[in-house]
């Protein structure tokens, strides 16, 4: 049999893990701790300080803290993966196989868990950045989700009055066959910007989904727009046998860990929590959003503006020759829109609550998904509205418009 601890060990060392590593905040390491009082990240973090106990050649240290934690999560395969390599260290050679336990998770698998985690360990989003999709968001949004599929992780964002901040990011599982998802039974999850829009109570449902399930808006109106197929695309935990998936091992949804899934369950908002899956992130300075978020801000003030003044004309001229609503072409929608400025009766259109997330998709084509309460001057309340912008020609235009609430 192939020895892989000592690589995983000499992969340790070369990330610096060797060396005093701070285990991030979100995951701090804990002492052993009983099965009641398991929470989210801690799993993963006291795996994360075996291994540099093992990089800085404590042994013994690590084999103890490896024992207590598959007494904890008997079902982590990794964690038992690790214990039994060091395990067989500790004693003779021809002793060490039958320590081994047998694991459902091929070698491979485990592999590239460890990989990952590592990896998530070391190569921190930096200081003050948040994803590149996320230009604005008001305040009543107080969390927002952000994938990194390349990294199997998933990112708990908090809204605070400083801006988004990560306060908490777990390992994850998605598709079979990987991301950009494009037909139903594809084995892909889907790439793009979606809203939580419900959560399924484990009473509801089948062991093999764990805690429960969020549910996500897939498919979105882009990716309708782009001839997709599927559905039931969720934020799912795991059976009770088992700790976590490999990092390709869904049909397409996205799975955590059961404590991890759990801290989602009692945080995010329903339909208002959105969730950016990517292949791969790109984290950058909320400053340098400034001129994307000014430059879109114009598109939609004048949108604004021309609806408040009942510029059929100019109202029209933002929306795509192709626009959709709920089966409604642009004529159809013309009707809507005039029956909507009658109402307004020459009050203006405030727009509250406003969000706007950008999205550049493999196919190189910008888009804006924007949310707000569409309310006229002078009352407390409207509909809330979402719409799809696609920038056309150097243009902004409107190609879905709906109400979703």
């Amino acid at each position: 049999m192939v020895r892989t601890f000592p690589f995983l060990l000499l992969f340790a060392t070369c990330m610096g893990l060797g060396a005093a590593t701070a285990v991030p905040a979100t995951l701090s390491a804990s002492a052993s701790t009983t099965h009641a009082a398991l929470r989210d990240g801690d799993g993963e973090a006291r795996l994360q300080r075996i291994y540099t106990l093992a990089a800085q050649g404590e042994r013994r240290r690590a084999l103890e803290q490896a024992q207590d934690l598959v007494r904890d999560y008997p079902h982590f395969q990794l964690a038992q993966w690790v214990y039994a390599e060091l395990l067989a260290a500790s004693i003779r050679p021809e002793q060490g196989a039958s320590a081994r336990p047998h694991t459902q998770a091929t070698t491979t698998d485990l592999d590239n868990e460890a990989r990952l985690r590592l990896k998530a360990l070391r190569e921190r989003p930096p200081p003050g950045t948040i994803p590149a999709q996320f230009l604005h968001l008001p305040s009543s949004t107080r969390h927002a989700i952000a994938v990194d599929a390349s990294r199997a992780r998933l990112y708990l964002l908090e809204n605070t009055g400083k801006g988004l901040r990560v306060v908490a990011d777990y390992y994850t599982s998605v598709g079979k066959l990987g991301v950009e998802k494009h037909a139903e039974g594809d084995m892909r999850t889907p790439l793009g910007v979606y809203f939580i829009n419900g959560s399924i109570d484990a009473k509801q449902l089948r062991d093999f989904y764990g805690n429960g399930a969020l549910t996500l808006n897939y498919p979105n109106p882009y990716d309708q727009r782009r001839g997709k197929t599927g559905s039931g695309i969720w934020l799912h935990g795991t059976p009770p046998d088992q700790f976590v998936r490999a990092p390709q091992a869904t049909d397409g949804c996205i799975v955590l860990a059961n404590a991890d899934l759990t801290r989602l369950l009692r945080t995010v908002q329903i339909r208002s929590t959105p969730v950016v899956i990517a292949r791969q992130l790109a984290w950058v300075s909320p400053q340098s959003l400034q001129a994307d978020s000014q430059n879109f801000a114009q598109h939609l003030q004048a949108w604004q503006q021309a609806k408040s003044q009942g510029d059929m004309g100019k109202l029209m001229s933002f929306y795509a020759a192709d626009f959709t609503s709920y089966g409604i072409d642009l004529n159809q929608w013309r009707s809507t829109l005039q029956r909507e400025v009658r109402q307004l009766n020459g009050r203006s259109l405030q727009l509250k609550e406003l969000s706007y997330l950008h999205w550049h998709s493999d196919a190189s084509e910008d888009t804006m998904v924007v949310t707000f309460g569409e309310v006229a001057q002078g009352t407390r309340s409207g509909p809330i509205k979402r719409q799809y912008w696609l920038r056309q020609g150097g243009q902004w235009k409107i190609f879905f418009e709906g109400v979703i609430g």
